[in-house]
């Protein structure tokens, strides 16, 4: 390894007030929270225009630090023009075998012929190897690197996306007041061709572990937001994990570790092209209560070629995003964000934390 307001709050859950006031002193108070970022030297300038919006949206004001992870060495360019951009720390790190690599039970040549043949039915990135072995990375990894070691929370950055709204609260320290276990900015529908098989070998890890599962009829699960006909069946909605911000307690948990090991047993990161946002997703929805899952509605974001952009109210796009709101995916059909407010019983206003000052 190398370092280098329409509807009411049907749930008891307490309305959040964020504590602006001690934010304002003059000593920055952080969480034990990083950026995350998997990249390669060639995506340099994409990757810093993404950390100069979160820099001047966000971390100018606590200067969280970041870690950079590839599968091959940083070049120096690299390492000096992220550190230059950055508010905080940084730190830099090299991917072992393990992490990026073939496991020994995986058939290679059967996975080729897989790739192959999602090159034929054009399904989307079915051709590209490297795109499995980041999604297994993503999935099962980079929350066990030895540079993630040292921290208790993390924020997911890539390149090419953009931060649309000031945020001017701290999501870390909300994650920690809430006892949030995982964060999301969007949600939608995975393509049903790259992942055929994830949700038997779901079923049978379900079957294998219940103790790790909350009940469906507990109040307080989040399975329903994943299958519609009580569990026989997938409905392919997932949080977007190119923005996640979660507690690493969870991922590191013996329950997300058999999760995953269960998966990666069964050899769909290679055979098929499961993405680590289904995988993700369906762990937290079987595995963290609905209270412990937050939605950071306030926090415009962009991946091409979706976009999180708050509506509500009306001050908000107006004076602390540049995007507008009537292209918010979580305001259509392919997004399974209102059916998430449905399941916990709130509305968008209800995630706002963001305040008119």
């Amino acid at each position: 390894m190398v370092y280098y307001s329409a509807r009411s709050n049907k749930n008891s859950y307490p309305a959040y007030t964020y504590d602006y006031k001690n934010q304002n002193e003059n000593i920055i108070k952080r969480e034990n929270a990083a950026f995350v970022v998997l990249a390669r030297n060639s995506d340099l300038n994409a990757l810093r225009e993404s950390m100069q919006m979160m820099e001047d949206r966000f971390n100018h004001k606590f200067h969280y630090p970041w870690v950079f992870l590839n599968n091959e060495p940083f070049d120096d360019k690299f390492k000096e023009w992220t550190t230059g951009i950055s508010s905080g720390k940084t730190h830099y790190g090299e991917l072992s075998k393990e992490m990026w690599g073939y496991p020994d039970w995986i058939d290679q040549e059967k996975a080729k012929e897989s790739r192959d043949k999602m090159v034929e039915a054009e399904v989307i990135y079915g051709g590209l190897e490297s795109y499995r072995h980041m999604c297994r990375f993503q999935s099962g990894f980079f929350f066990r690197h030895p540079l993630m070691d040292q921290f208790d929370y993390y924020w997911r950055v890539e390149p090419e996306v953009k931060f649309l709204c000031d945020i001017d609260y701290d999501p870390f320290k909300v994650m920690k007041d809430k006892d949030l276990k995982y964060g999301f900015a969007i949600s939608i529908k995975e393509y049903e061709n790259t992942i055929p098989t994830l949700w038997k070998t779901t079923k049978e890890f379900m079957a294998k572990y219940p103790q790790h599962i909350i009940p469906a009829n507990s109040s307080e699960s989040l399975m329903s937001w994943i299958t519609n006909d009580n569990g026989e069946t997938y409905n392919l909605c997932h949080f977007w994990s190119n923005f996640e911000l979660g507690n690493l307690a969870f991922l590191r948990s013996q329950r997300y570790l058999d999760f995953f090991n269960h998966l990666d047993k069964a050899g769909g990161f290679f055979y098929e092209r499961w993405g680590d946002a289904p995988v993700h997703s369906i762990a937290a929805a079987l595995m963290l209560k609905k209270s412990e899952v937050h939605y950071f509605y306030d926090i415009g974001y962009f991946h091409n070629p979706f976009k999180n952009c708050p509506s509500e109210p009306g001050w908000l796009p107006a004076e602390k995003c540049s995007c507008d709101p009537a292209e918010n995916i979580n305001d259509h059909s392919w997004s399974c964000t209102p059916q998430f407010l449905d399941l916990v019983g709130k509305q968008k206003q209800d995630f706002l934390i963001t305040q008119r000052y």
